[in-house]
């Protein structure tokens, strides 16, 4: 269902944006504020990458004018058009916010702060939503043990090597930390 973006006059627009901010929509007219609020946050932090795109476009784009004397004149509009996440760029994001969530519900825990630890976990359950189903063990066990072999690693030094060589097919679709454990237990025996 994602990982589709609408190309329109040469940009890519995220399908998954849309559907994340039209179920904003839906859940403020319910209501919903629990939904709406992680939906919000979500799309702000969508905002966030997309205003950091922007900028580095913006500072590439004055670099080049600077080196090559042009004088072309790109409009803003044509700016925000380019600094669009791709649906892997908001599957990125969203993974982060889902980090983010999983840190604070370990510290939420020590602190002996239970209630914020559930709400944090439903936060993520939200997010989940808009993500790939996610790999199950066995799969993801298996995808390690073939990049293992591929790039030839032997001990837990080599992790570097497994992880950039997996971390494309299992983007979205697994937790990094799980796979690093995963990969160190594998190498370690």
């Amino acid at each position: 269902m994602f990982g589709v973006c609408l190309l329109v006059n040469g940009n890519y627009f995220s399908m998954l944006k849309n559907k994340i901010q039209l179920d904003a929509t839906k859940s403020l007219k319910q209501g919903d504020q629990e939904l709406s609020g992680v939906l919000r946050l979500v799309l702000a932090a969508i905002t966030s990458k997309e205003k950091e795109k922007r900028y580095k476009i913006f500072s590439l784009r004055e670099m080049s004018r600077r080196d090559t004397k042009d004088d072309a004149d790109k409009s803003e509009e044509d700016l925000i058009k380019k600094s669009e996440l791709s649906d892997d760029e908001v599957i990125d994001t969203i993974s982060s916010e889902i980090k983010k969530r999983k840190d604070a519900i370990v510290l939420y825990e020590k602190g002996n702060r239970p209630e914020l630890a559930q709400k944090e976990k439903k936060e993520i359950e939200v997010l989940q939503k808009y993500l790939p189903e996610q790999l199950s063990l066995e799969e993801l066990k298996r995808l390690v043990q073939e990049s293992v072999s591929k790039v030839g690693a032997k001990e837990v030094k080599d992790i570097g090597k497994v992880m950039a060589d997996l971390i494309p097919k299992v983007k979205g679709r697994a937790d990094n930390t799980e796979v690093s454990r995963i990969i160190k237990e594998l190498l370690s025996q």
